[in-house]
């Protein structure tokens, strides 16, 4: 939150008032601000006042390398609206199988950029399913939570980060960019995210407490800190 730290301080800089009074309404419109063009942002996420990058639909290849072993990992990342993103991403994990892992994230009352993992091996689909249907407004609109569901197996990854991007890990990779063009969601080699400029995560009691019961119905009490 630097740079709202930055623009408070120039808004109450002297010596015009009235420049001060602009700019909190400005900055009042830019946090009401939900749709830009057709794009609708969850409550979870907002981008920068300058909007440096202005959100979108769409996807992008890219590859993660793992620091250990060195490995070369083919990734899709995503983004899609709020209308459709928790169907888009109920679509994408039980592309995954009958049986997955999960991984609950939480950045809940840290003061740092860390967040804690909450690990669950071997939950049914329709189990897993069932819950996260009914804690969809928390996984939606909650900048704190995030969560990965995966298939060691395959190896493949769903993950639905606190940001609210979709990130696809492992390969084949078809099979995902079909569920994401079936839903009108398109590559975009040159398409940027929220995450490459400032931007402000928001959550609230009543988020934490709903995330609280999310991680006792699935039974999580294994965590390490990233």
């Amino acid at each position: 939150m630097d740079y709202l730290n930055k623009f408070f301080e120039t808004v109450f800089q002297p010596p015009r008032a009235d420049q001060g009074n602009r700019a909190l309404n400005d900055l009042s419109k830019h946090l009401e601000q939900r749709f830009y063009d057709d794009f609708e942002l969850t409550d979870a996420v907002l981008p920068g006042v300058d909007l440096t990058i202005r959100p979108t639909q769409g996807y992008r290849h890219d590859v993660y390398i793992d620091p250990d072993s060195k490995c070369r990992v083919p990734v899709i990342m995503a983004s899609a609206s709020k209308e459709i993103l928790f169907s888009v991403f109920m679509q994408l994990a039980k592309h995954l199988g009958q049986t997955v892992d999960i991984v609950l994230e939480t950045s809940h009352h840290h003061q740092t950029n860390g967040h804690v993992d909450l690990y669950r091996e071997q939950i049914d689909m329709p189990v897993l399913t069932s819950i996260l249907l009914e804690y969809e407004d928390l996984l939606l609109n909650d900048g704190c939570t995030g969560i990965a569901v995966l298939n060691p197996a395959t190896p493949q990854e769903v993950q639905f980060d606190e940001h609210k991007l979709l990130i696809l890990y492992g390969s084949p990779l078809e099979p995902f960019e079909h569920i994401l063009e079936k839903n009108g969601i398109y590559c975009n080699e040159s398409i940027r995210f929220i995450t490459e400029a400032e931007h402000v995560h928001s959550s609230s009691d009543h988020h934490y407490r709903q995330f609280q019961n999310l991680q006792m119905e699935l039974g999580l009490d294994q965590c390490e800190k990233s």
